[in-house]
Formats: C-alpha cells, sequence, structure tokens
C-alpha cells in the first residue's frame, strides 16, 4: 500500500473499523472509501458489487459484521448466522471479481473448539465441537476464513485473514443487552457508584445518552431502579438499615467468574491489521492478541476498582459461562514481528476515561 491506494474499510463506523480508520489516517492514508450501512447493505450482492465496480478499491479491510455479546448471540442466532455469511460472501467475492490487491478478513476467537487446548494456535481451527452459545456467529467468521483461503487457492486471489481476541476500546457498544463483558462491567459499575453517590443527575446524563429498553434520563426513580435491577445493579430502599459497613449497591455478573479470557486494545488489533496488511501474504490466518490472560471475576475486581465502585459483586451461576478459557497463541504474529503495546489496566482505565467524557 501507499498512501495514494484506494483502500476500502467495510465496517468504518464500527469498534474495529473505525480504530482502522483511524490508524490509516494517521499513517497518511487519505485515499479511504467509507460507506455507512444505509449507503450501502453490504448483504445485498447487487449493491455490493456496484460498489467495487464504480470504485475499484486496491485494498480491502474488512471488518464490517453483526456483533453482540453472549446474550445477544444465544438469542438471535439465525440473524448472526446470516447477516454475517452475507456480507463476507459478499465482499469476498467482489474483491475477487474486481480484482482487489489485498484484501484482509477480521475474524474472531470464537472460531476455535469450546475445549481446545491452551493457548489457542492457528492449527486447531475445526478439531473440536464449538461453544453452544456463539456457535452461529463462529460458523460464519469459520466460512469467511475458509472463501479466503478457498479463493487463494483457487484463482491466486491475495486475501488472509486475522483472528482477533476478545477487543475493547472506543466505539464499543455499552447496550445491556447486546454488549460483551468489558463494556458491560463498566456501565453497570458506574451507574452502581452513582448509585451510591446518589449523583441521579449522572444516571439520568447516562440514560439519556443511551436508554435501557425505553428507560432514559427523563424517566421515574421508580422506573430507572427497576430497570438497574433488571440488569443486574441493584439498591437497597433503605440503605441505612443495613448492617454497618455492609456494601449498599450489588452488581451482578452471569457466571462463576471462573472462566479465562484475553483481551486485547482495538488499537493494537488496528496496528496489527496494519502491519499484516504491509508484511504478511500467506494462505493461514494468523490470530493476533496480547497474551494477557485473566478471569472473569478478577477482570471484574480490576475494572471495580478503575471505576471506584465500592459496593459487591456477585456472580449468577444458574447463568452459562461460556467457554472455559481461550487464550490465542500469537506467537507467529511475534514472530513476524508484532506485539501487543497497551496493558489491560492501561487500556481499561483509557476506555474509562472516555465514558466518562461521553455520558457526562
Amino acid at each position: 500500500m501507499n498512501s495514494t491506494s484506494k483502500i476500502y474499510i467495510a465496517g468504518h463506523n464500527g469498534m474495529v473499523g473505525s480504530a482502522i480508520v483511524r490508524k490509516m489516517k494517521a499513517e497518511g492514508y487519505d485515499n479511504l472509501l467509507l460507506r455507512t450501512s444505509k449507503e450501502l447493505d453490504l448483504r445485498n450482492q447487487a449493491e455490493v458489487n456496484a460498489f467495487f465496480d464504480a470504485e475499484r478499491p486496491e485494498y480491502v479491510f474488512l471488518a464490517a459484521a453483526k456483533v453482540g455479546g453472549i446474550m445477544a448471540n444465544n438469542i438471535y442466532r439465525a440473524d448472526f448466522l446470516y447477516e454475517n455469511l452475507m456480507i463476507e460472501a459478499n465482499v469476498i467475492y467482489a474483491a475477487y471479481k474486481y480484482e482487489v490487491k489485498k484484501l484482509l478478513f477480521l475474524g474472531s476467537s470464537c472460531i476455535y473448539p469450546k475445549f481446545a487446548l491452551q493457548p489457542m494456535n492457528e492449527d486447531q481451527l475445526l478439531t473440536g465441537i464449538l461453544e453452544e452459545t456463539n456457535e452461529p456467529y463462529a460458523i460464519a467468521k469459520i466460512a469467511g476464513i475458509k472463501l479466503c483461503e478457498s479463493y487463494r487457492r483457487q484463482y491466486g486471489c491475495d486475501f488472509t485473514s486475522a483472528m482477533p481476541t476478545n477487543l475493547y476500546g472506543p466505539g464499543d457498544n455499552y447496550d445491556l443487552e447486546k454488549s460483551h463483558v468489558i463494556p458491560a462491567l463498566i456501565r453497570k459499575m458506574h451507574l452502581g457508584k452513582c448509585l451510591e453517590d446518589g449523583n441521579w443527575e449522572a444516571i439520568r446524563a447516562d440514560l439519556n445518552l443511551l436508554p435501557i429498553e425505553r428507560v432514559n434520563g427523563m424517566s421515574s426513580e421508580f422506573d430507572i431502579i427497576a430497570i438497574l435491577n433488571k440488569y443486574g445493579v441493584t439498591h437497597p430502599p433503605n440503605p441505612t438499615r443495613q448492617p454497618p459497613n455492609h456494601p449498599t449497591t450489588q452488581v451482578a455478573l452471569w457466571g462463576t467468574g471462573a472462566p479465562l479470557r484475553e483481551f486485547m486494545h482495538v488499537d493494537d488489533l488496528a496496528n496489527a491489521s496494519y502491519f499484516l496488511m504491509n508484511h504478511y501474504s500467506e494462505e493461514q490466518f494468523v490470530n493476533v492478541g496480547s497474551g494477557e490472560e485473566v478471569s472473569i471475576k478478577d477482570l471484574a475486581s480490576l475494572i471495580k476498582e478503575i471505576v471506584g465502585f465500592k459496593g459487591e459483586l456477585l456472580f449468577d451461576i444458574s447463568k452459562p459461562d461460556g467457554t472455559p478459557r481461550k487464550l490465542m497463541d500469537s506467537s507467529k504474529l511475534n514472530r513476524l514481528g508484532y506485539k501487543s503495546l497497551i496493558s489491560l489496566k492501561a487500556g481499561i482505565e483509557r476506555v474509562y476515561k472516555e465514558y466518562q467524557q461521553t455520558s457526562n
């Protein structure tokens, strides 16, 4: 790539796509092709082909996807499978048809078997059953990997894939029904802290920015308390009647807190994607991870410390844990010359400051 190359970033308004846009602009690339989902429906093959025919991009970052947390993945199974299959199939086919020089497909660590050997390396793909709660999304991402491999084998296309670990950062989804674990915990503990402090102004500002179901900052205190209770943020009606030193606010989490997870700031992924687009042209996909592993319980404790929430963390063991452990083996990427730069604590501190600035 060079600064004048025509570069299409599919999904540029999403967390990953927007991070790639920031990276490309920082590196001096100013010929970026960007389309919102209203301007270009990537599920529609005719629209995608017309766009590629008219614009003729030279390079493509395929970061567009329908994404969500464990609850959303488990509830909207058909939507996650269908929409992600259509998006990647249409873009990858158009990249082949209109002779894109290089395409990088961004996948997910959920492609690996539920009980994969740890840490998970690229050779473990399709060696066991998938985690049930996000199986449709994982199948769609595996299909994207295989499409890139197949177009490379059959037609010689320079298409490859990168599989990032769990991501967080600017542009994350803080909708408590659909969010991933880090934004969900940040928002729950932020609202819990506001309840502790009696800071209703901050609670209402938060709900005005992002209502929970139909409850916003103009709703009654009764309705706000009820919706927060529904999503695991509880506050006793008479905290002065509690025993001395008893936490007045509680935040509930799904599962036992025992599963181990790896997280990566999305700016690290953008840096790695830029690196791979410039330095990697092989058939096998590449893991992109931080190498930093943490239990959900310890993650919650870290976020509690950063937010300043003084209440109690509860673990709802009636809810699923998901995959017991998910650590990516990113040694292949490291040998190529790229390593993660942002630690988990530093990344979450940065993200919470950004969240506070946005919600106030």
